[in-house]
């Protein structure tokens, strides 16, 4: 009796050392500077209405067709920074630090650094629960982060409302941002879904990669307001939602039916290709001075 028992005690030892290493293996090393690679859709800013790839509610529509850029050259405005979802979407690289337990020596938290416009954001990886719904909410907002297979898992909640875009896409504070970061050699890929009850139909979905840089990054700058031509206390730049002056500017540009520039949510699905097949006419090849507009244009024909 006594041998079975050590026997078994034995097995699920070792079941158990099995199953730590398969979980160690599955984690990676987050830590570095990462520098971005150019190869997905995430620059969706350089046109006002540009509301491709979402699908918004028609609340959420009326508040982006009302967004005036000139917002950010009010002085109290102009330090505010962008929201957790601009890790995927704004030009920066990534630059990762981590803060470990000295008695454990386990990772307690990672932090992502911020730039000139991004407040950064901490992932605390030691289980620590939520804030109260009632606590603050920033720019960076929660999160709590967990290795998942071969993924780093985490959800980012307590954001401050703000743009899912920089072309005037609103985001509430009610809306939550699910990351997935995976890691293939020297290529990091990072997954974002948001949610927002409010102003998103559907999740937006957007991907970004990035290459490990032997070059430390570091985008941080302070921010010195100054002045742009308006002062504190002055009424807040905006458009009146149906007489935007560049409503039609990327319907024009690209030849597209509005509804497809406005964000509803027939517009992100495969049929909808089939719908307007017949009726697309493509804008002409641009032949010089194209940028990104014009490899856009070559890459839809």
């Amino acid at each position: 009796m006594l041998i079975h028992l050590v026997a078994r005690r034995a097995a699920v030892a070792f079941l158990f050392a099995v199953l730590a290493a398969s979980k160690a293996s599955a984690q990676f090393d987050f830590v570095g500077s990462w520098a971005p690679l150019a190869t997905e859709d995430v620059q969706n800013d350089s046109v006002p209405v540009d509301y491709l790839g979402l699908a918004l509610t028609d609340e959420a529509r009326t508040r982006a067709l009302s967004y005036d850029e000139s917002q950010k050259s009010m002085i109290e405005r102009q330090c505010a920074g962008w929201g957790a979802a601009y890790m995927v979407l704004g030009p920066f690289g990534l630059r990762v630090t981590s803060q470990t337990d000295p008695v454990t020596n386990r990772v307690v938290s990672f932090t992502i650094g911020a730039w000139e416009d991004w407040n950064g954001m901490i992932i605390w990886m030691d289980g620590r629960p939520r804030p109260s719904e009632h606590a603050l909410h920033t720019q960076a907002g929660f999160t709590v982060g967990r290795w998942d297979g071969g993924a780093l898992a985490a959800r980012t909640t307590h954001v401050k409302a703000g743009f899912i875009r920089k072309t005037g896409v609103p985001l509430t504070d009610q809306a939550t941002i699910d990351w997935r970061f995976f890691r293939h050699g020297d290529v990091l890929t990072v997954l974002m879904v948001a949610t927002d009850p409010v102003y998103l139909v559907e999740p937006e979905i957007v991907s970004k990669s990035f290459r490990l840089s032997r070059t430390p990054l570091d985008y941080r700058a302070e921010c010195d307001t100054a002045y742009e031509g308006r002062e504190p206390g002055d009424s807040v730049p905006h458009y009146a939602p149906d007489q935007n002056p560049f409503a039609d500017e990327f319907v024009n540009l690209y030849h597209l039916p509005r509804e497809a520039v406005l964000g509803y949510r027939e517009t992100l699905y495969p049929e909808y290709r089939k719908k307007i097949k017949d009726t697309y006419v493509p804008p002409p090849p641009c032949t010089e001075s194209c940028g990104a507009a014009g490899n856009f244009v070559l890459r839809r024909q």
